[in-house]
Order: structure tokens, then C-alpha cells, then sequence
């Protein structure tokens, strides 16, 4: 049964019983206060029910997102805590899903939604381009569409066709769209927070093999940074491990490869930066230009296609920035220009530690 559209001021008028669960889950939570080790999937759980607590126009859907709490589990509670007019399932309609969005985001609403694989989120491709991206720009700045579209995205999962695909830069092409894509627990709750204060619309791009990475984190001082207007993510790359030979590059998904590369070549006595991008659109330039114009090398790695990609822009961009620094070409380690392979090659074609520590050698170290 397709959900009633519920406005912003109905929306205020539905929300007490909801508000007070809520609130006693908040009490809850505040209750184990400190570092906890929770998992990417719980940060960005815990960054839709604080945003969903805190503002009664927020509301999440998509498919099996409410009863189920989503493929991943990653809206696992907000419908028992919220009610199902802030947090519901929808049709298997993609097409659906953002037009849906759309509408409530032009009356008052703050939709994040999902696209539970991110080869599924294709149907939807229409909507988003054609309309999420471009009305801000049609209509002179008087309609905002305050809209999250968030994609699980990337291999490492087994995944079968239409189950794993690098949709980023598709993305990344379109004017009007951010694109996010977080890779640590902490900037799991941060950039989907950022996100959904954002009034443009955001494509959140959520590594799937990391939805289980864990890491001791502190929920409460990161609402109170939040509320603070602090530690923003937004727009800003992370330098994820210092280095002084060549800089690794990287984002979502490849962020713990490179990280692993680095740890490899530093026993082989290299030193190798790590900057993870974190936000593909705006990106930070001046973050990742600094650190090449430091190391003289460079290495970008993305397990999307190498072709007309993220990674193929970046090292454009550090070549315009960065090229009387360059002691070598910029180099890639990417996916291989083929579609998503079965799930017993997916080692093959994704970007590992050796083809990483391989590309560093060919960056034409003197003897």
C-alpha cells in the first residue's frame, strides 16, 4: 500500500507519540556515555534518528527501509521509534521513490531515501538528473529540494550483478548534485548530518563493505559538535596517514586498501601519504594539491572504471595544480574497464595492496 504524502505542517501536528519515543531513546543512548565501538552502519543509523528527533520534517523511506530496518540494517528502529509516517516502506519503484521525494522536498519536507543496491538506483537515474539536480537552477533559486539519495555502493560484499557497481561518477558529471561518500565510522554520522542540513540535494555514497567496520567512537561529543556548527566535513578531504615520499588518493571503499599499502611500504622503508577524499563534489582541491606538491607523486586509487571516472578527473586536476612538483606521472589503480564481474573474480578487479605497492614502484624513484 502506497504511504499518504504527509506535509510540513501536518508533519508538526503528527509527531508527539513519535517524539517521545524518541526522546526515550535518546535517553537511552546518552546513557552510555564515552567511546563505544559501534559499527559505519550504527553512525549512520544514529545520524538519521538524531536528525529525524530533531527536526519533524525529516522523514526516511525506500524499499524495505521500516519493518526490515533495510538490506543492511541500517534503519533497523527508526520505524519502531519514529512511526511509520516518518519512516516507511515503499514500492519496488526507484522512479517512484525520488519523484516521490521530490514533491515532498518542494512542500516543506527533508526526504532521505534509499536506494537499496546502487545498479538499482538506475530506473531513478531520470528523476535525479533531470530534475533533483537541475530545479534550484530552474527556478532562479526559489525552490529547494533538500533531498538525501542515499546509494550502498562498491564490491567487497560477493555481490552479484546489479548488487555491486561504482556509480559515483555519474554522479559526479551531473552540476547540482554533492556527492559524499564517508569511509570511517566518524565521518559516517558527521557527512550524513551535514548532508541532511544540507538544502541542495546530496548523493550519499555508502561503502558496503564497510558497513561493519567498527571503531570506538564517542556519539555524544559528535552531537555536540554538531550542534556547535563544528568539525565540518563538508567539502574537505582528510589526510587519513602522513607521508613524505608519494600521496595515495582515495575514497570510500579504498580508503582502508590504501591505508593497508601505506603500512606495507612504510616496513619497505617508503613513506606514503593517504588523503581520503571524502567529498567527491565540492572537492578539495587545495588539500590534495598541497600534499602532491609536498611528496613530488602521486597515485589515485577507486574501485569505479578507470575511464572517464572520478579518479580520471582528479588526476587531471593535479596535473593543472600540481605539475612543476611532479617527479613522475600521476598514476591509477583502478577497476578494470568491464562490467562487474562474478563474485569469485571480484579480488581480481577490485584495487589491492599489491597493484597499489606495484604502481608506487613504477613512480620513477631514482637509484
Amino acid at each position: 500500500m502506497s504511504p499518504t504524502v504527509t506535509t510540513s505542517s501536518e508533519a508538526n501536528g503528527n509527531v508527539s507519540a513519535a517524539t517521545a519515543r524518541a526522546a526515550a531513546k535518546a535517553a537511552a543512548v546518552a546513557e552510555a556515555s564515552g567511546p563505544q565501538a559501534i559499527t559505519l552502519a550504527k553512525a549512520l543509523n544514529t545520524a538519521m534518528s538524531d536528525a529525524m528527533q530533531e527536526d519533524p520534517t525529516v522523514l526516511v523511506f525506500g524499499e524495505d527501509v521500516g519493518t526490515l530496518g533495510g538490506v543492511f540494517r541500517v534503519t533497523d528502529g527508526l520505524t519502531a521509534t519514529f512511526g511509520e509516517k516518518r519512516c516507511f516502506d515503499t514500492p519496488l519503484a526507484e522512479s517512484g521513490i525520488v519523484g516521490m521525494a521530490i514533491g515532498m522536498a518542494m512542500n516543506g519536507m527533508r526526504p532521505v531515501i534509499e536506494m537499496q543496491f546502487d545498479a538499482f538506483a538506475y530506473p531513478a537515474f531520470e528523476q535525479i538528473i533531470s530534475h533533483v539536480a537541475k530545479m534550484h537552477n530552474r527556478t532562479r533559486g526559489r525552490v529547494k529540494l533538500p533531498i538525501v539519495i542515499r546509494v550502498p555502493y562498491g564490491g567487497g560484499i560477493g555481490g552479484v550483478e546489479h548488487h555491486c557497481d561504482s556509480s559515483e561518477s555519474y554522479y559526479a558529471h551531473t552540476a547540482g548534485l554533492k556527492v559524499f561518500t564517508p569511509a570511517t565510522v566518524v565521518d559516517g554520522y558527521r557527512m550524513l548530518r551535514e548532508a541532511i542540513d544540507s538544502d541542495d540535494p546530496v548523493i550519499f555514497m555508502e561503502p558496503k563493505k564497510l558497513y561493519w567496520s567498527k571503531d570506538q567512537v564517542d556519539l555524544e561529543a559528535l552531537r555536540a559538535e554538531h550542534a556547535r556548527g563544528e568539525k565540518s566535513t563538508a567539502g574537505r578531504a582528510a589526510v587519513a596517514r602522513l607521508g613524505t615520499d608519494a600521496t595515495l588518493i582515495t575514497y570510500g571503499p579504498s580508503v582502508p586498501t590504501a591505508l593497508a599499502a601505506a603500512a606495507a611500504a612504510a616496513e619497505e622503508g617508503r613513506s606514503l601519504e593517504v588523503i581520503d577524499v571524502r567529498s567527491i563534489v565540492p572537492f578539495d582541491d587545495e588539500t590534495v594539491s598541497a600534499s602532491v606538491r609536498k611528496t613530488g607523486r602521486a597515485v589515485v586509487i577507486a574501485e569505479a572504471h578507470g575511464f572517464a571516472s572520478v579518479s580520471s578527473e582528479i588526476v587531471a586536476r593535479i596535473q593543472e595544480r600540481c605539475f612543476h612538483y611532479l617527479a613522475a606521472p600521476v598514476l591509477r589503480v583502478t577497476g578494470f574497464d568491464v562490467p562487474y564481474p562474478a563474485p569469485k573474480l571480484e579480488h581480481y578487479y577490485l584495487p589491492s595492496v599489491d597493484r597499489i605497492l606495484d604502481a608506487v614502484d613504477n613512480l620513477q624513484w631514482e637509484d
